[in-house]
This record gives structure tokens, C-alpha cells and sequence, in this order.
């Protein structure tokens, strides 16, 4: 990478990267991580939740996806001690410093989706409430 005239380049685990951009696609690019961290930004998500969140991943891709982005640190693990176990996943704080990029990212797919396409509102049908037994 070029720095004002300058030829640099990033040495990180046994990796050499001549582009920075080359580090963070490496850690966070692909299909599913983004989409993993944008539904981690605002709270802690069971692995059921984010699976209903994201339903073309499947559950396999989604663990693979998850211990890979806890490996890198962007992720927590949190299994608590109960019966079933609650395993439940958040952003850390080296994950939160992705959030100002993961909004513009975000920005820029609603801007293009309503310059070539649109945004529709999903409808959802209304969940029924259950009846009291009398």
C-alpha cells in the first residue's frame, strides 16, 4: 500500500498484506460475518435468534461463522450455567469499533436499493394471542 509516496505493508499472523483493505476482508468479508455483526450491534443474540434473523444461512454455516469471528475477537461466548444451556453471543469491544463501518455499508445498500430497486415493508401476519383456559 502507498502512504504519501511510501511502500508499506502489514505483517499479521504469518500473513503478509500489501493492501489494508486485503486485512479487513480478511477478517470480516464473505457472505454471512457482516450480516452476523449487524444483528449483534445493538444486543447479545441467542444462536436460535440469530438463525431466525438471517434464514438463508444454515446452521452449520452460522456456528462456522460465529467461532470464527469469537476466534478473531470480534465476538463473545457466553454459556450460562442452566438446564437446557443458554449460549448467548455479543459484540466486544474490538467488534463495536466495526460499527461506524458496518452503518455506511448499510447506508450504502439502502441508497442503492432505492436507485435500482426499492424497499418494500415486510408484512408480517399478527401472532395470535392464547386463549386463557376458563
Amino acid at each position: 500500500m502507498l502512504i504519501d509516496g511510501d511502500e508499506f505493508r502489514i505483517r499479521m499472523n504469518g500473513q503478509v498484506y500489501h493492501c489494508a483493505l486485503d486485512v479487513t476482508m480478511e477478517l470480516v468479508g464473505g457472505k454471512w460475518k457482516t450480516i452476523v455483526l449487524w444483528y449483534l450491534r445493538k444486543d447479545k443474540k441467542r444462536f436460535s435468534e440469530l438463525r431466525k434473523l438471517i434464514p438463508d444461512i444454515t446452521e452449520k454455516m452460522l456456528s462456522m461463522q460465529l467461532r470464527q469471528l469469537e476466534k478473531d475477537g470480534f465476538v463473545s461466548r457466553t454459556v450460562h450455567a442452566e438446564v437446557p444451556p443458554r449460549v448467548e453471543y455479543a459484540l466486544t469491544p474490538l467488534g463495536r469499533t466495526l460499527l461506524p463501518l458496518l452503518e455506511e455499508i448499510a447506508k450504502w445498500g439502502r441508497l442503492t436499493g432505492k436507485r435500482f430497486g426499492s424497499i418494500e415493508k415486510v408484512e408480517r401476519p399478527a401472532k395470535k394471542k392464547a386463549r386463557k383456559a376458563a
